[in-house]
């Protein structure tokens, strides 16, 4: 589903959730080419300003610190919700394991369907309910998901974007409503894909992400999730909102019910199925 804690469950598994849990004519309108994405790759040693480290290290302060640094799996459920033009759709219920770095499995149901999307580093499956299909992701998903990891929380807080060589740069204050302000920070990749983070400049919690996906027209539209509602699960805070845009227009939200960290995850959960009849939920 998308979020690496936080931007993950909020997106990973989301266009494959509308690909089986809407109309066909509506799938065929909204169907776009993933941005593509390089596989990461050992780069030179990367380069952080020491304004946007003291961004990144309150960030974690304000999300539990070591606790939030500790976390190695998540497990969360909740409901998706799509919109279409701004208008509400009917909310899907999901259930999310998330094992770091790189494992993710999304079970989702509503509509009439139900159906599964798993991801283990540059590869995974996925398990279509409606027509009882069980088939490897393709290019364009596997790809979706390394822009995911990319631009994820995880990514910029944890420091995994040093080994792809990226570059951390505080960008300044930006207004965020009355009275409000958010400090921004940005990571280049080498490849010149460029993403912006967004803190809260009084409590330091995430406010936004936001970056540039190509489109079906191959325009640049700019992407955007949006973190509200955070509460303390044990030491570790949580935002239970997130709002995603696309072009300035609202298109989903994820509402948590129940998030759990560092609970045992079997690796069996990950493993594809011999065939369609043996998936399990």
């Amino acid at each position: 589903m998308r979020i690496r804690l936080f931007t993950n469950l909020a997106r990973v598994c989301f266009a494959s959730l509308l690909l089986f849990l809407v109309s066909p004519a509506a799938h065929a309108q909204d169907s776009k080419p993933a941005t593509p994405v390089p596989a990461e790759q050992p780069k030179a040693a990367a380069k952080a300003d020491e304004k946007a480290v003291a961004v990144i290290e309150r960030a974690v302060e304000s999300l539990g610190g070591r606790a939030y640094l500790d976390v190695k799996t998540i497990v969360s459920r909740g409901y998706f919700t799509p919109f279409r033009e701004g208008a509400q759709g009917l909310p899907v219920t999901f259930l999310d394991y998330l094992v770091f770095p790189d494992r993710e499995r999304t079970e989702f149901k509503g509509g009439g369907s139900k159906g599964i999307e798993t991801h283990v580093g540059d590869g995974g499956w996925i398990f279509e309910g409606k027509a009882k299909k069980l088939s490897d992701l393709n290019a364009d998903q596997v790809s979706d998901f390394r822009l995911t990891l990319r631009t994820s929380l995880d990514n910029v807080l944890r420091g995994w974007w040093r080994a792809a060589g990226a570059s951390l740069s505080y960008v300044g204050r930006r207004e965020a409503g009355l009275a409000r302000r958010n400090e921004v920070v940005r990571l280049n990749y080498p490849d010149g894909f460029e993403v912006e983070f967004e803190f809260d400049a009084k409590e330091g919690t995430p406010a936004k992400v936001k970056y540039k996906k190509q489109n079906a027209e191959g325009e640049m539209v700019e992407e955007e999730d949006r973190y509200a509602q955070f509460i303390a699960v044990g030491p570790v805070r949580a935002p239970f909102i997130i709002d995603h845009y696309r072009a300035g227009v609202q298109s989903s939200r994820v509402n948590y019910d129940e998030i759990e960290f560092n609970r045992a995850v079997s690796d069996s959960l990950f493993a594809k199925p011999a065939d369609a009849k043996k998936v399990k939920f």
